[in-house]
């Protein structure tokens, strides 16, 4: 069988010198779809890649005889020449011939879609590639800002955190390779993410049933970045990448690489980042002490054979940034923190029978944080180190009482916090068991996806205080369990509707349990509540999606309550010892109600007409009140224009005010924020270089975040050029 085989099916032509190339790229051995498939055509200096469904497209090639060259790290290289005249334009099926070692992988790490809940997730809520490079921002946060449903809290830029469909915290796990980050930014605003967006492959937004194999709390989210430390495929020679980033605002510069090759039969891979930022420039004035240094890096190997994988990598994140100052409550000049995370995990996979469909995966990691908050004499204010240890052991199977195919599995999780410098919160450790499953069902027009999941908690803290100015501390336990079903009905090849039903848990943390004192770099003074319980509550979601080849759109509703809804509120009332307002944690009955869209449209060949909108409603179900910090309305509208290696695109943030704010949270206006961006490729000598330019907030807008705790100060960055280069290479096989 040749590597690479080509159909002609139709006629397609642009002008009488010029035409465009529509194909699809097919696994020889399956008729699968292959998405991220490189094709160029050298002499032309023509570059694209498949999309999800394995389609790629070539505008304005010159009629005559080209060779198309075509790539992928799984399948074997080849080249085909084709030959266009005005009789010949044609469209084309490329048939790529998978390297058998390959298969079981690929499946793995689903590379691409096998069902309709994939399908639906692969375009709504994964950002990767040329897009990803794009969108590139100096967090996590600001790289996913413009994704619909995504808002961002944050206290200056560095410590920004994703917010999904109005529920922050602890309620959206940040994870790497789908392993938790361990830090703690999900239990403040002035905590950072300790991820680094430059060195990753893609990023997941996950919800729905699947996420139950990881985290309790349906009704939330995973948002998971995707970089392989530890390789899972058979290197083919060397392979990498070398990069630069800069923006003007804060007059920030990055530099990275990374490298992969076989040494003996073991691949080795690395890579390492360093950025540097200044404080922010914004239209009124610079947004003083938010600037930030960080260093990341991590080494990883693996032994892939026929039957599955085993690795382990070491990854390190150092961070230095500042917490501004100047607003009710804060320190005249900032605070400073500093943290550092050590990560070493141990990866595998063993297939277990002959289809490659059957197989153990699992992981284990043990993470040191350490995380400390300077006040400008560098006397400091509060010291945080966390130990641990955590992971997961999962059987994938095939048919099974009906299901076509499933998972499950247990995990766990122990965590030693310690606390110094002037915060009360006790010592304390932690112990998390689980058991869950998930399972998948698909015939021709329909797809059901059901899971549950059980978990144990106990949370002990070093000494127990049932006198306490907070109440009776003392070692609590959870019993919880959430549940979770979605659907997908075609109701004809285009166009599908779909349905989820969950019932979600989460157990309080250590801060909202046993917080009691000051947290200087988030100016509040925190009381925490030993007598809560856990979370729960019930979701349900509508949507449907329509995917053509010129026209893709998907609408969304949702509604979910909560019985214990925990939050920290603003008393009203300060420590006047510190001069701090008082934050008390309490739970409460709450509902969050809201609509989501996406549509886009190709209406002339190469242009493309895209908008996304969503908002949340959060109310106190008891009184019908405003509950905190809900973003307003927000979407954005891009027109694009992309013509061989170049693309083109103008679009415009908006948000509408936000006017429904609990007490003592201040209103926030609307805005509409004008940007532009153009993005090139190029293959030259088998090296792809990949160039983004984006100039934001073209008009040096002031416009504000309502999410953010620094917006009373000063609004968010004013005109700001972004730089992003990436060059690719793959040498030999």
């Amino acid at each position: 069988m040749l590597p690479i085989f080509f159909s002609f099916t139709s006629l397609f032509a642009q002008s009488q010198n010029t035409c465009g190339i529509n194909g699809v790229v097919l696994n020889g051995e399956t008729n699968v779809p292959v998405p991220e498939v490189e094709l160029s055509i050298p002499d032309l200096n023509f570059f694209t890649t498949s999309d999800s469904s394995g389609s790629f497209h070539f505008h304005n090639v010159t009629e005559g005889e080209h060779e198309v060259k075509i790539s992928h790290v799984a399948f074997y290289k080849n080249s085909v020449k084709i030959k266009l005249s005005p009789e010949s334009r044609k469209d084309f099926v490329f048939y790529i011939i998978p390297k058998s070692i390959e298969i079981a992988p690929v499946v793995v790490t689903d590379v691409h879609t096998h069902s309709l809940f994939e399908q639906h997730a692969e375009i709504k809520n994964v950002l990767k590639g040329k897009e990803l490079e794009r969108e590139m921002g100096i967090t996590l946060a600001n790289t996913l800002k413009n994704e619909t449903g995504i808002a961002v809290r944050s206290m200056g830029p560095a410590p920004a955190r994703p917010v999904l469909r109005g529920l922050g915290g602890d309620r959206v796990m940040i994870s790497e390779d789908n392993s938790k980050t361990a830090d703690l930014s999900a239990s403040s605003p002035d905590h950072a993410v300790t991820v680094e967006p430059f060195s990753i492959e893609k990023i997941e937004v996950l919800r729905g049933p699947k996420i139950l194999t990881q985290t309790s709390t349906t009704i939330g989210g995973i948002v998971n970045v995707v970089r392989h430390d530890i390789p899972i495929l058979k290197a083919e020679g060397i392979s990498g990448y070398a990069g630069v980033y800069g923006e003007t605002a804060n007059k920030g510069t990055l530099g990275s690489f990374s490298l992969e090759a076989p040494v003996y039969g073991i691949n080795l891979k690395g890579d390492f980042t360093r950025r540097n930022t200044s404080d922010m420039a914004t239209p009124v004035g610079t947004l003083k002490n938010s600037y930030s240094a960080n260093t990341s890096g991590a080494l990883g190997a693996s032994y892939v054979w026929n039957d599955g994988y085993l690795g382990a990598s070491y990854r390190e994140y150092d961070l230095g940034y500042g917490i501004p100052g100047g607003f009710v409550g804060a320190h005249p000049n900032g605070v400073d923190i500093k943290l550092e995370r050590k990560q070493v995990s141990v990866k595998g996979k063993l297939n277990y029978g002959s289809t490659g469909k059957e197989y153990f995966d699992f992981s284990m990691a043990r993470v040191y944080y350490y995380h400390e908050e300077l006040e400008k004499n560098l006397s400091i204010g509060s010291q945080f180190r966390i130990l641990n240890y955590l992971g997961y052991l999962n059987y994938y199977h095939k048919s099974y009482f009906g299901w076509d195919k499933g998972i499950s599995g247990i995990s766990g999780e122990m965590r030693d916090f310690e606390i110094g410098g002037r915060v009360f919160t006790p010592p304390t450790k932690s112990l998390r068991l689980a058991s869950y499953f998930y399972e998948h069902l698909s015939s021709d027009n329909y797809n059901l996806e059901f899971s549950a999941r059980y978990e144990f908690n106990k949370i002990t803290p070093r000494y127990e205080d049932p006198q306490s100015k907070i109440g009776n501390i003392r070692e609590r336990m959870f019993n919880t369990y959430s549940v979770s079903v979605s659907g997908i009905y075609e109701l004809s090849s285009v166009v599908s509707i779909g349905a989820n039903l969950s019932r979600s848990s989460r157990v309080p943390t250590i801060e909202e349990l046993f917080s009691g004192g000051p947290h200087l770099a988030a100016y509040s003074f925190e009381v925490g509540n030993p007598e809560l319980n856990a979370e729960s509550g019930y979701g349900a979601e509508i949507f449907v999606f329509h995917r053509y080849d010129k026209l893709y759109y998907n609408i969304s509703a949702f509604a979910n309550t909560l019985d214990n809804y925990i939050i920290p509120r603003n008393t009203g009332e300060l420590n006047y010892q510190i001069f701090l307002p008082i934050y008390a944690y309490s739970d409460v009955e709450a509902a969050f109600y809201g609509v989501e869209y996406q549509v886009e449209w190709e209406f002339l060949p190469g242009f493309r007409l895209a908008n996304t909108g969503a908002y949340t409603y959060g109310e106190f179900k008891e009184s019908g009140a405003p509950l905190p910090q809900i973003p307003p309305y927000k979407g954005k509208i891009e027109l694009s224009y992309t013509a061989a290696n170049l693309s083109l695109f103008v679009n415009t943030e908006y948000a509408a005010a936000q006017k429904r704010v609990d007490l003592f949270e201040v209103n926030t206006s609307g805005y509409a924020v004008l940007n532009v961006s153009t993005q090139y490729s190029l293959n030259a000598l088998g090296v792809i270089h990949n160039f983004s330019l984006n100039m934001d907030n073209v008009l040096n807008k002031e416009y504000r975040n309502h999410l953010s705790w620094v917006k009373s100060i000063m609004p968010e960055a004013g005109r700001n050029f972004r730089f992003t280069y990436k060059m690719y290479f793959n040498i030999g096989e």
